[in-house]
């Protein structure tokens, strides 16, 4: 008796979907470019922003984790620099919630989610949220971590020592 093939598993191929428009930056807006840290997660955490290796601010958390250092890092920049502003980080966490306006929905849903639970970290999203919308001259953009760019690489080592000395 001849043995039984499994049924072919059917492959689906989803088109990707294009990639969402930048933020545009405001008209003579600086770059502070932030980033978190954390030693275990959670663990101790450290947070850093930069305009350039001159000025720039760093601080400390514990316990903290990850992505709450990486929001940290963009509202301690947002409150410090006034004046037109792109807040460049590395955290997809930090940049799509303005760029794809998650802020809106959870703002829409009394700070709760798409799934709705409460919005984590929600003591700093709040902040950050309300700076944005009041002052209007804020972006945010993406760069890769860990990339070799300089300015990112820069507030990395800055967070990372935050963490450790904190």
């Amino acid at each position: 008796m001849p043995t039984a093939r499994p049924a072919a598993r059917r492959t689906t191929t989803r088109a990707k979907r294009p990639p969402k428009p930048a933020m545009v930056a405001p008209e003579g807006a600086r770059e502070a470019f932030t980033d978190g840290a954390c030693s275990g997660n959670p663990g101790p955490g450290g947070w850093a922003w930069a305009i350039d290796e001159t000025t720039y601010a760093s601080g400390a958390e514990s316990p903290s984790t990850n992505q709450r250092m990486e929001v940290r890092a963009a509202l301690e920049a947002v409150l410090a620099l006034p004046g037109p502003l792109v807040v460049v980080s590395d955290s997809t966490y930090v940049v799509n919630c303005f760029r794809d306006a998650w802020w809106k929905g959870w703002l829409a849903r009394g700070w709760t989610n798409s799934a709705k639970a409460p919005v984590a970290n929600r003591d700093l999203w709040e902040p950050l949220v309300e700076e944005f919308q009041a002052r209007g001259d804020v972006a945010f953009r993406w760069v890769k971590g860990h990339s070799g760019h300089r300015m990112n690489d820069f507030v990395d080592r800055l967070a990372v020592a935050a963490s450790k000395n904190g």
